[in-house]
């Protein structure tokens, strides 16, 4: 008894439809899906920096000196939140914005509460041997929150102009890498449409 399956004689054999060879997938690809992934995950730390700087009044500062070494190194990167001045704390490391001048921080030693939402503030570097000349008059700062120590130099260096170009183009060649159709993939699409003009 033949098969309800079995082809005529001197016919070549009918595939079920859709039945080819599984694509393989080339170390270039993972490569480049796996940066991709990596550049999807710098966007998604990005979007989210947004966010908390909209949000919650959180930024990044970079320290260029040494002043709060061992605490917070040259180089290290800090996340800072905006509070208001009845919220400071002797112990607290804050940055004070000064007009006309770079801002300055360094650990608060003093608090002595002004006008309601006013405070002079006496403030002190870690690795200074006296404390700051005179004191703040502030009615907010920033404060420190965490710090990861060298993380300024790689942020500075992704800045360039260069690097910023570089790694959008590795990007765009990533994503095109990642989805352009591989031989495997373009036999099993002609595959397909054989089995679709033998079906007919």
């Amino acid at each position: 008894m033949q098969s309800a399956t079995s082809a005529p004689h001197g016919s070549a054999p009918v595939r079920p439809a859709g039945a080819h060879r599984a694509p393989g997938r080339s170390v270039g690809s993972y490569l480049a899906g796996g940066l991709a992934n990596l550049l999807a995950a710098g966007g998604v730390v990005a979007v989210g920096l947004v966010l908390a700087a909209v949000t919650m009044n959180i930024t990044l500062i970079m320290f260029k000196t040494g002043s709060m070494s061992p605490t917070i190194p040259a180089g290290s990167v800090a996340v800072v939140k905006q509070i208001g001045a009845d919220e400071i704390r002797v112990g607290d490391v804050v940055t004070v914005d000064r007009p006309g001048r770079l801002p300055v921080t360094h650990r608060v030693i003093e608090v002595h509460p002004q006008a309601p939402g006013e405070a002079l503030i006496q403030m002190k570097g870690d690795a200074n041997p006296n404390p700051d000349p005179g004191m703040y008059r502030v009615e907010s700062v920033r404060k420190v929150l965490w710090s990861v120590p060298g993380l300024a130099n790689a942020i500075v260096w992704a800045g360039n102009p260069l690097v910023l170009g570089s790694i959008t183009l590795l990007a765009a060649v990533g994503v095109l890498w990642t989805f352009w159709p591989g031989r495997d993939e373009a036999e099993a699409v002609a595959e397909d449409e054989d089995d679709d003009e033998v079906a007919r």
